[in-house]
């Protein structure tokens, strides 16, 4: 692991950087819009619309890549996600935030496939697995490290949009600095929805619920918190332990999903994290409790999204999986830019509650239709299916796609 860490360091540093920034602007806007006077429902469109820019930009920041180079598209990518950081402070109006977080997550997209691309590339078969592991705990790192951050300045002031657009410009440098040409992106043939759903309706209907569920988590916790009349420090520590949550219980469940079926998982895994928000729900809760509800549904989220992946894979041909991998993306893509909106309109009818009231549904779904699926066909051999790797839901086709080459390796040894 140590031989793999100075392999990649400065890309690593720079994601680490690259992260902290993203996760700053995410909590932030949630706090600051409520000092702002935005209502739930104008702040759910604002989440809403980075990963509608997201989206848009991972289907297209291959073919940017391909017209101009990565170097090219890396520098006026990260230098707009700059511009754009500090222009939320420019301009605290929420339709211009909408747009603004449109263009962010475009911009967020395009970066992360060129520096995953880079990533991979400075892989090799033998470490690639470890690379990818060390590039998800980077990721949530960053996360987690940037609610620190909130805390030393006042949301109210500029300071706070200013440190985050310092971050990612500094990022580059160790990137740019340290990179090889990245190889070209090769074109992969497409498979259609009604495909995908045929080889694995739980996967695909799966997949949706848990992008729903992450939009909530990294959109629409801070708004939550504020609505909840939370401090900053509460607000930043609860968002905490959601992504300090996914980063310890991924390899747990992991290791157990290559025992066993991985339906019986998944519904058990949704089943916890269905109760939990039950919990938080319908009990009145002291923030020390609130604190363990969010490592719990932090930490069901993130490995019900890989599980859901590795599950996928165990009904396709290898050759299949990069081609699938862009369905179930988007698929992901489109549960995240519907999350925000559904459960900023439940917040403004019911209340607080209907933050965990929604994510609490989406998880009693999957764990009911995974059961209903369990009905309807037999599963594959625990033999014969392919082994866990952690994936995080902020990761493009280009992580994914190594994460199948990784699986591939492991597999074959």
């Amino acid at each position: 692991m140590i031989r793999v860490f100075m392999a990649s360091w400065p890309l690593l540093l720079g994601m680490l950087m690259l992260m902290i920034g993203n996760g700053i602007q995410g909590t932030l806007l949630g706090i600051r819009g409520n000092l702002e006077g935005f209502t739930t429902q104008q702040m759910s469109i604002v989440m809403s619309a980075y990963f509608l820019g997201f989206l848009f930009g991972s289907r297209m920041a291959p073919e940017l890549i391909r017209r101009v180079g990565h170097v090219r598209v890396f520098a006026a990518l990260g230098s707009m996600i700059s511009a754009v950081l500090v222009m939320y402070a420019a301009v605290p109006d929420w339709i211009v935030w909408s747009v603004l977080r449109v263009l962010i997550g475009f911009c967020f997209a395009g970066v992360y496939v060129t520096a995953e691309s880079w990533l991979n590339n400075t892989a090799t078969n033998e470490t690639r697995g470890q690379t990818l592991s060390l590039y998800m705990i980077v990721q949530m790192i960053g996360i987690i490290s940037a609610q620190g951050i909130l805390n030393l300045a006042d949301p109210a002031g500029f300071l706070l949009f200013v440190i985050p657009s310092v971050l990612v410009s500094l990022a580059f440098a160790p990137i740019l600095l340290s990179i090889n040409p990245a190889p070209s992106f090769a074109s992969t043939k497409r498979m259609s929805f009604a495909e995908l759903y045929a080889i694995s309706p739980l996967g695909v209907v799966g997949i949706f619920l848990m992008g729903g569920v992450f939009a909530a988590l990294f959109g629409m916790a801070a708004v939550w918190g504020g609505i909840a009349g939370l401090s900053v420090l509460e607000i930043t520590a609860f968002v905490a332990a959601i992504y300090f949550g996914g980063l310890v219980f991924q390899y747990p469940i992991g290791w157990i999903s290559d025992r066993m079926d991985r339906r019986q998982l998944i519904m058990i895994v949704a089943a916890v994290g269905a109760v939990a928000c039950v919990v938080a729900t319908l009990a009145p809760l002291g923030f020390s409790l609130l604190l363990g509800v969010a490592m719990v549904i932090g930490g069901i989220s993130n490995p019900l999204y890989s599980l859901l992946l590795a599950y996928t894979n165990d009904y396709l041909a290898h050759d299949d999986m990069a081609a699938a991998s862009g369905g179930l993306l988007f698929v992901n893509g489109l549960g995240a830019v519907v999350g925000p909106l559904i459960i900023g309109w439940i917040m403004s009818i019911v209340g607080p509650s209907g933050f965990f009231l929604y994510i609490g549904v989406l998880c009693a779904l999957l764990s009911g239709y995974s059961v209903w699926r369990m009905s309807r066909r037999p599963a594959p051999a625990v033999a014969d299916t392919g082994s866990f790797t952690a994936v995080t839901p902020g990761t493009t086709a280009v992580a994914y796609e190594a994460v199948i080459e990784a699986q591939a390796d492991e597999d074959s040894r």
